[in-house]
């Protein structure tokens, strides 16, 4: 049995026609302040303004109980995206409610902008963390932000001006409202740079060399990827100075790369790693320290179309200015590498892969991640390839051995300097 309506407003204006009918018979309007205000509530209903959701749903409890109560929840756009449906229905039962929403705020911003949004992402950090929001804007090409305190266009736009490729911000304000409805496109600096108030719907982040991709048949984010470890022939690099694809098999097992995340490839090389940590969604910042490695990485990433931020410099001099990563493979370091080892797991919020082909560094690597509180753990891997011999026949070529080590942070454990 429906007991509550839920209204989503998108113009500003008052409900009309079916939606006006119900609002009059309501003897319990619930809702924002301005949705109260914008609504022309009967007289004779009862008002509760939204903040915490507990006590006004202790309040529609309440007021269920009694009989011909008729409840409606004032609510933006459509309020089963991202929106209060869930907690309504978690809290009433689906079967509940009467939900009649108008256009999302995304959908309008998408539509003021002439750009379809079926190959957008669409992210909430509206009373989340803001991490999330930022690396998938560092990754994807087109990105919708739902903002919230906090969580706005100045936040959003300070991550995005020194730790990303280049985007453009459309900032859009009170939109559906006649009077005040704005749309501005700023760069990220120029964003973090003002004051929005508390009038912005969604930040639309876009890669404007990629507005446009082709006809697509799922929504959302790039489906990921068919296959990985890829062949070493699909990847530029220098006398097979590259990660082999059986390592790079086991290291992405490890690493995890998922939408949402941030991955550090250290001494990326070619950029084998990070290239394909960065077709499953994730961002990727790639630290190489050779100018010709530099240009191997770019000419990856953009065959594979996938966007790497690349930093040139030696790790761990040039890791300060990054943002925390969720998880780090690291390819090189020589004499270095323990310390390197060091400086990322004291970073990495999810775990560490070394991959290293000198039997002499494995313990030092292993008291690395240790000391800083992972849980290590490694593999020696020996692989042997089919290749032809005359007469069509075949023979196993062995493959260098390299051990593979990794480190998961215990999920208890803080992270020592973490920067949000």
């Amino acid at each position: 049995m429906i007991t509550i309506t839920v209204l989503g407003t998108g113009t500003g204006a008052p409900p009309a026609g079916r939606d006006r009918t119900v609002l009059d018979a309501a003897t319990l309007v619930v809702g924002g302040q301005r949705h109260l205000d914008a609504a022309a509530v009967p007289e004779g209903a009862a008002r509760v303004v939204l903040g915490p959701l507990a006590p006004a749903f202790d309040a529609i409890d309440e007021h269920l109980a009694k009989d011909g109560a008729g409840v409606v929840v004032l609510a933006s756009g459509d309020p089963g995206f991202f929106g209060i449906v869930r907690a309504l229905a978690e809290r009433f039962g689906a079967d509940a409610l009467d939900v009649r929403p108008s256009v999302a705020s995304v959908a309008v911003a998408f539509a003021r902008l002439g750009l379809p949004w079926d190959d957008a992402v669409v992210v909430s950090a509206h009373g989340r963390d803001l991490r999330t929001a930022v690396n998938v804007c560092r990754a994807h090409p087109k990105t919708a932000v739902l903002t919230g305190p906090g969580s706005g266009p100045a936040e959003l736009g300070a991550e995005l001006a020194r730790r990303t490729v280049d985007r453009t911000m459309v900032v859009a304000s009170a939109l559906g409202d006649p009077e005040h409805e704005r749309l501005e496109r700023v760069s990220p600096a120029e964003a973090a740079a003002r004051d929005w108030g508390g009038a912005v719907s969604v930040v639309v982040c876009l890669d404007e060399s990629r507005t446009l991709s082709p006809v697509r048949t799922i929504a959302g984010a790039r489906p990921t990827p068919s296959q990985w470890a890829l062949a070493e022939g699909d990847f530029t690099h220098r006398d097979s100075m590259i990660t082999k694809f059986e390592v790079r098999a086991l290291a992405l097992a490890r690493l995890g790369p998922r939408l949402g995340d941030l991955v550090w490839d250290i001494g990326s090389g070619s950029g084998s790693v990070a290239v394909e940590c960065a077709r499953f969604g994730a961002a990727v910042v790639a630290v190489e320290k050779t100018a010709d490695g530099i240009g191997r990485i770019r000419a990856n990433a953009a065959a594979h179309e996938v966007d790497v931020r690349i930093v040139h410099g030696a790790a761990p001099t040039v890791l300060s200015d990054l943002a925390d990563p969720d998880a780090v493979f690291i390819g090189g370091g020589g004499r270095e590498l323990p310390a390197i080892v060091t400086a990322c797991a004291r970073r990495a919020r999810r775990t560490v892969v070394v991959a290293m082909a000198a039997l002499d560094r494995v313990p030092a690597v292993r008291g690395a991640l240790s000391g800083a509180g992972f849980v290590p753990d490694g593999v020696l891997l020996q692989s042997s390839r089919l290749a032809p011999l005359p007469g069509d026949v075949h023979r196993l070529a062995a493959t260098n051995p390299v051990f593979l080590l990794w480190g998961n942070r215990p999920s208890d454990t803080a992270i020592e300097g973490a920067v949000e």
